[in-house]
């Protein structure tokens, strides 16, 4: 059964993989035309990681891994349903405050004290944004915060 319970998962993450492929491809084409490098590249390269790793699972599922319905399965149901929040709640309210929302979550689940988890996913937002708008040229929605947004 445990077998059966991996391609399951596994089939779902490739949809999964093939939806966040998709959204990337709806991404707008930057002003100036299309770059080598543009926004939705990682999207890209995280959906193709997503996509062989789940296949993988369909194909050689472990066959001793018992689906986990205790206290762990219900987290990682939560973690998921954080992802797809964050995916959808990232145009909208911007990366910075996304991230903040996500990561704080995430961190909060795996047993960080709820104020430092949020100031880690504030600071993580914070840094990936000035990373990906300054260093690597790849801008990022500011979502609410676009009054802050400089020139």
């Amino acid at each position: 059964m445990s077998m059966f319970n991996d391609r399951v998962f596994g089939v779902l993450m490739i949809v999964l993989a093939v939806a966040y492929g998709w959204g990337a491809s709806q991404f707008p084409e930057p002003f100036g035309g299309a770059e080598a490098v543009g926004p939705e590249t990682f999207p890209y390269l995280l959906a193709v990681v997503l996509g062989l790793s789940s296949l993988y699972m369909v194909v050689r599922p472990d066959p001793d891994n018992a689906w986990p319905w205790s206290r762990t399965g219900v987290e990682l149901i939560i973690a998921l349903v954080v992802l797809v929040l964050y995916a959808a709640l990232l145009q909208p309210l911007g990366f910075i405050l996304a991230t903040l929302l996500a990561v704080g979550t995430l961190c909060w689940r795996m047993g960080a004290p709820p104020f430092k988890a949020f100031i880690v996913g504030g600071i993580s937002g914070v840094v990936v944004f000035l990373i990906f708008n300054f260093a690597l040229d790849l801008p990022l929605p500011l979502g609410v915060l676009s009054f802050l947004e400089v020139g």
